[in-house]
């Protein structure tokens, strides 16, 4: 009797019976806190990042891996106006497990870093981070990422940076 109260139950609720996926695409907005330290020469600052983002995800079986893209603006003062971050793009991929409305990540890639003065340059680099991500309505899902970044590739000879950011997202899942 119990069977059949339980799939009466799912009928009229098919919303609560049926698992939402993180499978397939998905764009969103992000924003994020951004901590930039330099070497050769000693810079740092702080300052908020906004962006958008878009995915794909696969379910493997228990295992999801997607890929995709994101892409900050932002101004970062280094030092007392030495340069300034002024965007992020990140190109990488991901992967972890759903558990009921959650997705546990970890993640990683390319990176380039845009910076004001032209005689510094920019720099390609990679950055590796972990994330969540879980549903709040059905196509709607809320989360959060902190992500080490490292660029090494500037014009600049000798110079290095890490940026680490922890942020929040808003994602709509197609």
């Amino acid at each position: 009797m119990r069977i059949f109260a339980m799939a009466a139950l799912a009928a009229f609720l098919p919303g609560l019976a049926a698992a939402q996926s993180f499978s397939g695409p998905s764009v969103g907005a992000q924003v994020s806190f951004g901590d930039v330290e330099t070497e050769n020469p000693a810079l740092e600052g702080d300052d908020l990042l906004f962006g958008v983002r878009a995915y794909f995800d696969a379910d493997l079986g228990g295992f999801l891996l997607g890929g995709g893209l994101q892409y900050d603006t932002a101004e970062i003062e280094l030092g007392d106006g030495v340069v300034d971050v002024e965007a992020v793009f990140r190109l990488g991929a991901r992967g972890g497990i759903q558990s009921g409305k959650n997705y546990f990540y970890g993640t990683g890639g390319f990176a380039q870093a845009y910076l004001s003065e032209d005689s510094i340059g920019d720099s390609g680099g990679y950055f590796i981070g972990v994330g969540y991500e879980g549903f709040v309505t059905d196509n709607i899902t809320a989360g959060a990422e902190v992500l080490f970044h490292r660029f090494e590739d500037f014009d600049l000879e000798g110079l290095e940076a890490d940026v680490v950011t922890v942020g929040a997202t808003v994602n709509y899942r197609f």
